[in-house]
């Protein structure tokens, strides 16, 4: 699996940002995200019970993370046709802010090394990826948890503040300063 401090691999695949078959989908790659952070989440199958809970609670973030001149995008090993469907059957879905990659080739999934070798699906791997392309954070959860997007809002923020961040530190709050820390010793 693909950690911190490596390159994001390229890749190229078609996404699905609509539900308007005229404009539903767009082709996307890695060069898309040069000189941004982004947050790359994947779930493991669409049509399925934890992965729309993750999708609409990132969704509701997409701003927050827009803010912080970082992209969301959700993935899987869905085809671009099944996003659609998906996002056409599920009302929570519809209006969805970030596109939802389909990694049908599972190129991108194997090269970051996240698919499970019993299902074929992706685990529940999130990256966060500087303006770079250094991946900077990596989590990745069995099929049947979901994740905190809380979390990662809170860890990219720690990532640009470029400071020492202590546990549950947020955005707005103090620091670690290492010389009045080594003063106190």
């Amino acid at each position: 699996m693909l950690t911190v401090g490596q390159k994001l691999p390229e890749f190229q695949v078609t996404a699905t940002v609509g539900t308007d078959p005229d404009s539903a989908f767009k082709n996307f790659s890695n060069k898309d995200l040069q000189g941004k952070w982004s947050v790359i989440f994947f779930w493991p199958k669409d049509f399925t019970f934890i992965c729309p809970t993750e999708i609409v609670a990132y969704d509701k973030l997409f701003n927050d993370f827009a803010d912080r001149d970082c992209l969301l995008l959700g993935a899987s090993v869905d085809s671009e046709f099944v996003h659609l469907a998906w996002r056409k059957h599920k009302d929570d879905l519809a209006n969805l802010k970030m596109p939802m990659l389909a990694d049908v080739r599972r190129e991108l999934s194997e090269a970051l090394g996240i698919l499970s070798p019993a299902e074929g699906v992706p685990f529940r791997a999130t990256f966060i990826v500087d303006d770079s392309g250094i991946i900077r954070h990596v989590t990745v959860n069995d099929l049947s948890v979901g994740r905190n997007p809380q979390e990662t809002l809170r860890i990219l923020d720690a990532l640009q503040s470029d400071e020492l961040c202590p546990c549950n530190w947020k955005k707005g709050e103090g620091t670690i300063d290492v010389k009045t820390e080594i003063g106190k010793l």
